[in-house]
């Protein structure tokens, strides 16, 4: 049962975008499109997921034992922007046209907020290995979960074309970001 409760915790209830509000700059500027939205989220999904892990087996392994905890946020950021890397490597040689459509929002998973405060959590929480596969996994499913919701309707009102021209662009984004996020926490009894 903890496991399930952690899973709808981190998805729902502490949406990390809408009720934390943390990664909003590539929520907000990747949104756009459908394709655009899944492919930086699946881009974060995997950096979450193996730079936490990674963080996890350094901190346990080799910091704690050693009596180094004060470096984990260091190494922690090294992890995540040699992950980046690796992601925007792959990207540009694979998936070119996804490269250049997420432009700078790629290499901002590295200062995206979102990925190290996983991996800090994950630490300061005290989770076990396989809480904190479930807990990263979760997270970033939620930020993947959001980005899509978010695309689409945006894709919807823009098809429509009926926003008055005062609230076209960043306006009316943020207008739906305000009203997600009032849905998202009716998820606050849940867990």
């Amino acid at each position: 049962m903890g496991i399930v409760t952690l899973i709808i915790s981190a998805m729902l209830v502490s949406n990390v975008v809408l009720v934390r509000f943390l990664g909003t700059c590539p929520f907000l500027g990747v949104s756009k499109k459908i394709s655009n939205a899944i492919g930086l989220g699946l881009a974060t999904i995997f950096v979450v997921f193996f730079s936490s892990l990674l963080s996890y087996g350094l901190y346990h392994l080799v910091l704690k034992p050693l009596g180094l905890e004060f470096l984990s946020l260091v190494s922690f950021i090294l992890i995540i922007a040699s992950f980046v890397q690796f992601v925007e490597m792959f990207l540009k040689k694979y998936i070119p046209s996804l490269y250049r459509s997420l432009g700078i929002y790629l290499p901002l998973i590295t200062t995206n907020c979102i990925v190290l405060a996983i991996a800090l959590e994950n630490i300061g929480n005290n989770y076990s290995l396989v809480e904190t596969i479930v807990y990263s996994l979760s997270v970033s499913a939620g930020f993947l979960l959001v980005l899509i919701l978010f695309s689409v309707i945006r894709e919807r009102i823009d098809s429509l074309n009926r926003v008055p021209q005062a609230f076209k662009g960043a306006a009316i984004a943020l207008i739906i970001t305000a009203l997600m996020t009032m849905a998202f926490f009716g998820f606050q009894g849940l867990v």
